[in-house]
């Protein structure tokens, strides 16, 4: 019998980690913004695949688009080990953005949805809201948080600016403290009326176990 050591244990940990690499598809409404985040995520490659595919699809079709692609996926015996949409509010119809959430958890897909918009999850970073804001009062004080946290290097928030998740990454943790403890307020199943809410975080904590 090989005799037992730190090194070899080690070993075979990693070598059954590689036996069942993991697969994660990431479908998004937005075809820059949040595709451009998430695939910044230095997730272990050796042992997880991420795909992440954005649509310009919205809130319901967004939902049908993952669907298929889980069935296609599942079909040429490549199944994904999980499905995430991820889409906001926006101004969408209420029936509409709760029909979608509804029919992604009846299909065994994640939802990482923002109401109203992904940009909440960003202004997590720096305090807790809790109250709705409007897209632009949106932009408005991600302006101001990003300019003091560069020091004036840069003065405005662009939607899709490369290096969000570089430049937020050390006030992740604050992110998803305060929108944890922005969901807990929530029980009901009208998610078009939880705002402001977003469970980006659940899909953070997710990748980041891969890191």
């Amino acid at each position: 019998m090989e005799p037992w050591n730190k090194a070899n244990n080690k070993f075979k940990r990693r070598s059954n980690i590689l036996k069942i690499r993991q697969r994660i598809l990431i479908v998004c409404e937005g075809s820059k913004t949040e595709p451009k985040y998430f695939k910044k995520f230095p997730v272990n490659t050796q042992i997880v695949d991420i795909e992440v595919d954005g649509t310009g699809y919205n809130t319901l079709s967004l939902v049908n688009k993952a669907i298929t692609m889980k069935e296609e996926a599942e079909k040429t015996c490549q199944p994904y080990n999980q499905v995430w949409c991820v889409f906001d509010r926006d101004s969408f119809d209420a029936d509409n953005f709760d029909n979608a959430i509804t029919r992604a958890y009846s299909n065994k897909i994640k939802v990482a949805y923002s109401n109203e918009a992904f940009e909440l999850w960003y202004l997590l970073h720096f305090e807790f809201y809790n109250t709705g804001i409007s897209r632009d009062r949106y932009k408005q004080l991600l302006s101001t948080k990003i300019n003091a946290l560069t020091k004036g290097k840069i003065t405005e928030y662009h939607k899709n600016d490369d290096d969000i998740y570089k430049m937020l990454h050390d006030k992740q943790q604050t992110a998803i403290n305060n929108a944890r403890r922005l969901n807990s307020r929530y029980s009901d199943n009208c998610f078009s009326r939880h705002n402001p809410r977003t469970t980006v975080f659940l899909l953070v904590e997710e990748l980041n176990k891969y890191i």
